[in-house]
């Protein structure tokens, strides 16, 4: 059935933006992309999942990616010096989903995005949109934004659609609030070189604090290191964001020892607004996508995934904006779901509980139970069954058991 949308303006070129620009325009459907072009020199969000990876070969671009990118292979959860918990995507195996994903160096890899969508032949406007609210409920490009777009021959288009990510420019516009989750995280990153390497090559690594978490983050020539943080505890390490980042490096056992003749490459950066969930994803002739719909947690990297499935759920559901808003909810709730389970200790419970009962039960049941969990998990993790009832289930029956022989509490992550 064809679409009563056949004018599209899309807010914000970033990867999001960009993605649903390609794919409408791969319908035939008139995208202008409203843009100016800036970007930060370090964007949060350079570890994907391999969820990302069937987008970038709809749109024809994993081979480019897979140039600038580092393979990753999967994830590492360091619960302190001695204790460590590894999940390969090679248990992915079997399934629709790929085996691997990659660590981007971003901007570039959005660039990637951008190029796409030129070549595609989706229309720029190279400046900031214009919005401004019609009535309760309405929005449209003003005079001066509509005029740099000649082609729309002063037409609004049929939609708009918000990609500004975390500047969340409709929501500012439309006085929508945003539901805020429980945590009240700052992170502090930079990227070094002079770390030791991970292992395997590629491997991410996420290590529990004191206070907070952090991640290691191998990019081609060089690592990304990052820490997640209370505001409170991490106000106590230091004036600045690089004394803050440096302080907290160097008091965990795990980073200094891999990090004992770092050296900075860049300055450090500062993110906050973590969990955050617009209260409405959509209207009459507009939409949200991306960071401006809804921020999870750095925390297992969902950020790039939920940015791209959300273009492809929109180009989808051009004319049935509440069945794409309801879509979006229901894997942004359980994305902040299957997230909770590592920050409140449960999945570590779980994983501890489960070795203990290994080495005292040795044999074929115990080892297929271990192999089960770890691909259900990764699977979760990797985007292919996020959403599953079954595997949300699953870990709720077997975190209760799994509390009785490890406390939670003791692996949770402040």
């Amino acid at each position: 059935m064809r679409s009563s949308i056949r004018t599209v303006g899309v807010i914000g070129s970033g990867p999001s933006g960009a993605t649903l620009a390609s794919l409408l325009a791969m319908k035939g459907v008139g995208v202008t992309l409203f843009d100016d072009g800036r970007r930060p020199d370090l964007i949060v969000g350079e570890s994907l999942i391999p969820a990302v990876v069937p987008v970038l070969r709809k749109l024809g671009l994993e081979e480019r990616a897979a140039a600038i990118c580092q393979h990753k292979p999967g994830v590492t959860f360091t619960l302190d010096a001695n204790e460590k918990i590894e999940f390969c995507f090679q248990s992915l195996m079997g399934t629709v989903m790929p085996t691997y994903a990659y660590n981007a160096p971003r901007p570039a890899f959005d660039n990637l995005f951008d190029q796409r969508a030129d070549e595609l032949g989706v229309k720029r406007v190279r400046a900031r949109a214009g919005i401004e609210r019609v009535g309760e409920d309405g929005l449209r490009l003003t005079v001066e934004s509509l005029a740099q777009a000649p082609w729309l021959q002063g037409k609004q288009p049929d939609l708009l659609v918000d990609s500004t990510g975390r500047s969340r420019l409709f929501a500012r516009v439309m006085e929508i609030p945003a539901e805020v989750g429980p945590r009240k995280d700052v992170a502090y990153f930079a990227h070094y070189a002079g770390f030791e390497e991970n292992r395997p090559r590629g491997q991410v690594i996420i290590g529990r604090l004191t206070d907070g978490w952090s991640w290691r983050i191998p990019l081609r020539d060089r690592l990304s290191v990052g820490v997640v943080m209370n505001k409170d505890a991490a106000a106590q390490l230091g004036a600045t964001p690089e004394e803050r980042l440096e302080a907290a490096i160097n008091r965990d056992p795990v980073l200094a020892a891999a990090g004992p003749n770092r050296r900075r490459l860049t300055e450090v950066v500062t993110y906050t607004n973590y969990q955050l969930v617009s209260a409405r994803g959509y209207g009459p002739g507009w939409a949200m996508t991306g960071d401006a719909f809804g921020f999870v947690d750095p925390m297992l990297s969902p950020g790039m995934h939920l940015a791209l499935h959300s273009a492809e759920l929109l180009s989808e559901n051009l004319d049935n904006l509440a069945a794409y808003s309801r879509e979006m909810r229901k894997l942004i709730r359980a994305w902040m779901g299957l997230v909770e389970y590592f920050y409140d200790g449960r999945i570590f419970s779980m994983y501890q509980s489960g070795m203990i009962f290994e080495r005292k039960f040795p044999g074929r049941i115990t080892n297929a139970l271990h192999v089960f969990f770890n691909g259900k998990v990764a699977c979760m993790a990797a985007g292919a069954t996020t959403a599953s009832r079954f595997g949300h289930g699953m870990l709720e029956i077997m975190s209760h058991p799994a509390g009785w022989i490890t406390s939670p509490a003791t692996l949770a992550i402040r």
